[in-house]
């Protein structure tokens, strides 16, 4: 692999926002960006004029089919009261607002700008069901792909029952990374569902004995999974809740150069790291139970950042499909090829290394956000897959969090380390991320 460069000056993350997400009859893309982008000027520590911002990126899929409106950048520009700023749009499928965060860093560590704002947004829900999967697959390979029936629930089908055969896992393991990523999702109450499995069945067996009809006996939530009628098979084996839903919604981050950053923030996030990288479309793959784009983005974020995967405490990992989070961990280098799926199978509660509820339990959006969020009411406590050899909470060193994004099952990536000074999970700590996507 070719020498990865350092970046020319330090980048850190000063401020962070988000909306809700949901499916918001109403609302438009500007209209949900620019709560995103209130929300990031009331996060930053330090009064400061949004005058000093010099630049916009925005990462968003795809609104000239969702809403038809092209030309969204300088539109949200002007929403938000930036206009004449340089307002550029990038489009990269599902990692269209990492790669802007890309770009936004490259912008800042050239010496181009000292100030940009980033962000993410899509609005997804006007559209019927129908359209929605025609929008979503203008992602795909339209000339051989979509031709031959494939849609991405078909893709990461396709994905999963290749990695069942070759490794062992089963539909199971696949419902219990949809369990522990619903039980996370309960704790964002931006979350557009924000309900654990469980409660969800329960509400279920309610909405029956309300209406008079039979009261369903599930006596747990993988009876519950297995059950056709409650959750019925979208393409084998993933079923709805192995599915991340549709939604509307926005994220804003504000990137700043390292020597203004403690101007803006009492406890500033350096950017450590970044990687990113491309493949072809999945009938071109070698192989289907790995994404070979996003391990190489992130062992080029890994030497950017001088650390390894076993150096990493807290994971988000891209999960649109619960297959996505087994092959996103075995290619960050977090576990051993085919390995991963015994790690969730076992679902333990370990704070030292962690993966957030990501899409499923909170959203699918192509790609709203920028993967990072400032918590001020202490460490969450997420439910977590552990890896063996981790040191303990107890423990103080710098914490390195990293966020991949992987572009549909083209997969290109932009994964990005964070790091912030003086943080420790043995306190409660100023500043954790919370999963945004």
């Amino acid at each position: 692999m070719a020498e990865q460069h350092k970046l020319a000056r330090g980048v850190a993350l000063v401020g962070a926002g988000m909306s809700k997400f949901g499916a918001f009859k109403g609302k438009s893309s500007r209209d949900l960006f620019v709560e995103a982008f209130n929300e990031m000027l009331a996060s930053v520590d330090q009064p400061f004029d949004p005058n000093q911002i010099e630049a916009l990126f925005v990462g968003n899929y795809s609104s000239d089919l969702f809403e038809g409106q092209g030309h969204l950048a300088p539109i949200l520009a002007s929403w938000t009261g930036l206009n004449p700023l340089p307002a550029v749009r990038v489009e990269d499928a599902c990692a269209s607002a990492g790669a802007a965060v890309y770009q936004g860093i490259l912008a800042v560590a050239s010496g181009m700008y000292d100030v940009v704002v980033v962000g993410g947004v899509e609005k997804m829900t006007d559209l019927p069901t129908e359209k929605v999967t025609d929008t979503l697959a203008t992602a795909a390979d339209t000339q051989f792909e979509i031709p031959a029936g494939f849609t991405f629930p078909g893709f990461y089908a396709a994905m999963a029952t290749s990695y069942m055969h070759a490794y062992g896992a089963t539909p199971e393991t696949l419902m219990k990374v949809g369990i522990k990523n619903h039980n996370n999702g309960s704790l964002n109450e931006k979350a557009q569902f924000g309900a654990k499995i469980s409660t969800l069945m329960e509400a279920r067996k309610a909405s029956a004995a309300k209406k008079g009809l039979p009261i369903p006996d599930w006596k747990d939530e993988l009876e519950f999974l297995h059950d056709d009628k409650a959750n019925p098979v979208i393409a084998w084996p993933l079923r709805l809740y192995d599915c991340s839903p549709v939604s509307d919604g926005a994220a804003v981050v504000l990137l700043v150069s390292e020597d203004l950053a403690k101007k803006f923030s009492d406890c500033p996030i350096y950017i450590a790291g970044m990687g990113q990288a491309s493949d072809g479309a999945l009938h071109d793959r070698k192989e289907l139970n790995s994404i070979p784009s996003a391990r190489l983005a992130g062992q080029k974020a890994y030497q950017m950042a001088g650390v390894g995967p076993e150096d990493i405490d807290f994971a988000e990992v891209h999960d649109c499909f619960t297959i996505a989070e087994l092959l996103a961990t075995e290619d960050l280098g977090f576990f051993e090829r085919g390995t991963a799926w015994k790690a969730a199978e076992k679902r333990r509660d370990q704070p030292r290394w962690q993966q957030t509820h990501q899409l499923i339990g909170r959203a699918q959006i192509e790609r709203a956000p920028c993967r990072c969020f400032r918590c001020r009411s202490g460490r969450r406590s997420l439910e977590t897959v552990a890896r063996p050899g981790r040191r303990t909470p107890d423990q103080t060193s710098p914490q390195i969090w990293s966020y991949p994004q992987r572009g549909g099952h083209r997969a290109n990536l932009c994964g990005t380390h964070f790091r912030e000074e003086r943080l420790t999970w043995k306190t409660n700590s100023p500043m954790l991320p919370i999963a945004l996507t």
